[in-house]
């Protein structure tokens, strides 16, 4: 297997050095569009803890190119020979990259789906544009072409829909409720407000209206922020109030899995909350561009970028952290007759990823699944042609390889 890995940053850096330890693909060009993070990505694999593994001359290399630029990102496909690209930039490059390795001939594997857009009128009762939906659109093309796209095969959506799939597959006869539950007791030393995941997505994320899906009334929305609940995570976590937020399993699961109702709650904390509502407030989390004078007049700027430079880049903040992040699908209802509830989660410990791969636990943990699946994909234990969400595979390999990664996984009854 030849790789095409597009972005450098904290997810795509981690996902090299996991990778570097597996011999199931022959190359990976890493691509950015800066040039200088590509290069040291590649150049830091021998010296952050990447550990031993194949190591071969050319089994990876540095490139530059802009995600925007579907014709450039085409041709460095077909120059390269590579049989799938990863895409490990923001949603923004979704449907460049997308329609990039079609038009290649390439498999595609992305962690963040299209962007959705609310409904014009009724954004907080009705769906406008959802997440995904573009490439669905694109879901016959890549069935024809006999090429794989698995979309939203990250951490969440990624692993959080293969523990929904197991759960039909295994553990329930029928299912009441599915609802992903992230949390953490992550602090960052020296820093007040510090996300530990790129910000542009966080705000896309918290601050669009959250879909729900019910099975008789098909997915809605509501305001952001919505159905308080304390969940209690597991392995010392402990109890972290979550809220509804806009997310792609909510738009995967339903189509693959069987459930009366499914719900994505983050564990945002009410000061991160309170942030995040400031932003909107103001006008900080608009992608259109602002006039703003400039040393040699006036220049055009995203409020939502100038945020992002104003904030420490989450890749970097790895010796400040402290605590665990934890991922998991809640799911309720009924074995042999008897009601059930079931947590399957994972748990990433911030000094564990750091001292192990030099990457801090978010990123780290949502780049180990990628490179499980495309090693799944690389072996032939999961085959598929047109867009396919993790529900469509089989979850066994997958959860079965992600703990000979040395990540294992956990089950709690409720």
């Amino acid at each position: 297997m030849r790789i095409l890995l597009i972005g450098a940053g904290g997810v795509g850096t981690a996902i090299t050095r996991i990778a570097a330890r597996r011999g199931f693909f022959e190359r990976m060009v890493v691509a950015d569009h800066d040039a200088s993070r590509a290069e040291a990505a590649v150049a830091d694999l021998a010296t952050a803890g990447a550990g031993a593994g194949p190591q071969r001359e050319g089994r990876f290399a540095a490139a530059r190119i802009d995600a925007s630029d579907e014709s450039a990102v085409t041709d460095l496909l077909v120059r390269e020979r590579c049989d799938v690209l990863v895409n490990a930039t923001d949603p923004r490059f979704v449907m460049p990259l997308f329609r990039a390795a079609l038009a290649a001939g390439a498999h595609y594997l992305d962690m963040a789906m299209s962007l959705s857009r609310p409904h014009a009128e009724r954004p907080y009762e009705e769906c406008g544009v959802k997440l995904g939906d573009e490439q669905f659109l694109l879901a016959d093309d890549w069935e024809k072409s006999g090429r794989l796209a698995l979309v939203g095969m990250g951490l969440e959506p990624g692993l959080s829909d293969v523990f929904a799939r197991y759960a039909a597959d295994e553990l329930f006869d029928s299912i009441e409720e599915i609802g992903v539950r992230d949390g953490a007791d992550l602090t960052v030393d020296g820093y007040d407000f510090a996300p530990s995941f790129n910000i542009w997505t966080t705000i896309e994320e918290c601050l669009n209206p959250p879909v729900v899906y019910e099975k008789d009334r098909g997915w809605f929305t509501t305001p952001p922020f919505t159905e308080p609940e304390v969940f209690d995570f597991p392995e010392g976590i402990g109890p972290v109030e979550c809220v509804n937020v806009e997310h792609e399993e909510v738009l995967l699961i339903p189509r693959w899995v069987d459930a009366g109702r499914v719900t994505f709650k983050y564990g945002l904390g009410g000061d991160f909350i309170n942030t995040l509502r400031v932003l909107h407030q103001v006008g900080l989390d608009r992608t259109a561009p602002v006039t703003v004078p400039g040393p040699e007049g006036p220049v055009q700027v995203s409020p939502r970028d100038v945020v992002a430079a104003c904030l420490p880049d989450p890749a970097t903040l790895g010796d400040r952290m402290r605590g665990k992040t934890c991922a998991g699908t809640w799911v309720k209802g009924l074995r042999d007759g008897r009601p059930r509830e079931v947590y399957l989660y994972h748990v990433v410990d911030n000094e564990w990823s750091m001292k192990e791969y030099g990457s801090q636990a978010v990123v780290w943990q949502t780049a180990v699944n990628p490179v499980v699946a495309l090693e799944l994909v690389a072996n032939g234990a999961w085959t598929g042609a047109g867009v396919l969400g993790p529900e469509a595979f089989a979850p066994g390999p997958f959860l079965d390889l992600l703990k000979e990664y040395g990540s294992p996984w956990g089950l709690r009854e409720e």
